[in-house]
């Protein structure tokens, strides 16, 4: 049995079976980008609850492992040397989970790279930005009330990221072509959460990206993630 003792976050959250990957987490489009790739791989995982509601990302035990406070996070037992490794940001991890099974990532290194690309896309734009749009159409709508400029802003940039999705996407089932990679899993739980938590569909204007929203339902279509959208329950 592994021993994860050396990680203070087990004393928080202690693992019900140490062998297996230990995912600390909430259902957010970072959130369950993990979740998603964890079943679509069939590995093996234990889902740890961290509520933002009692700030659990700010306590000692978790921010030993992300000294940044944000989910997700993970440890995995059985690290490149056959050690434990604890391992935080939902790109880093996508693609430390695509390099240990080789899968959902492309053969070549050519392709590699520019799955990448995607991938930067994605964390450097489609979050922050449609993070900054649902924060002040949502959560900060009293706050901005008689300023119409932080939504208008965000709002603008979300369509323009969509629309270098849509053209993308125009003639590919994913953004690598015919394969589902981990560009499509970092990327699709956003336009979910902009709809299903931001209610801004309407005023992203959702229907002006047909091929962004066929992309969207194909993966959302995936036993993987149903199951994974869910995580932690």
């Amino acid at each position: 049995m592994a021993d994860l003792s050396s990680f203070p976050i087990t004393r928080k959250w202690p693992p019900a079976n140490p062998d297996v990957i230990q995912l600390y987490s909430l259902p957010t489009p970072n959130g369950v980008k993990i979740s998603i790739a964890l079943e679509e791989l069939g590995l093996p995982y234990e889902a740890h609850k961290v509520s933002f509601a009692t700030n659990d990302q700010k306590s000692p035990e978790f921010t030993s492992l992300n000294p940044n406070g944000r989910i997700p996070a993970i440890i995995d037992p059985d690290g490149p040397d056959g050690k434990p490794i604890g391992l935080f940001e939902s790109g880093a991890i996508l693609i430390y989970l695509a390099e240990k099974t080789g899968r959902l990532m492309p053969a070549t290194a050519r392709e590699r790279y520019e799955m990448l690309c995607w991938i930067m896309f994605q964390m450097g734009g489609v979050g922050p930005m449609f993070g900054q749009f649902g924060h002040f159409h949502k959560f900060a709508a009293d706050k901005v009330a008689n300023n119409s400029y932080p939504v208008e802003r965000y709002r603008d940039e979300g369509k323009r990221l969509l629309g270098v999705l849509e053209a993308r996407l125009k003639d590919r089932q994913y953004l690598m072509g015919d394969d589902y990679t981990i560009a499509d899993i970092t990327t699709f739980p956003w336009i979910w959460c902009a709809d299903f938590y931001y209610g801004g569909r309407e005023v992203l204007e959702y229907e002006r990206f047909p091929a962004v929203m066929a992309w969207f339902e194909r993966c959302m279509a995936k036993p993987a993630s149903q199951k994974g959208l869910t995580v932690p329950a």
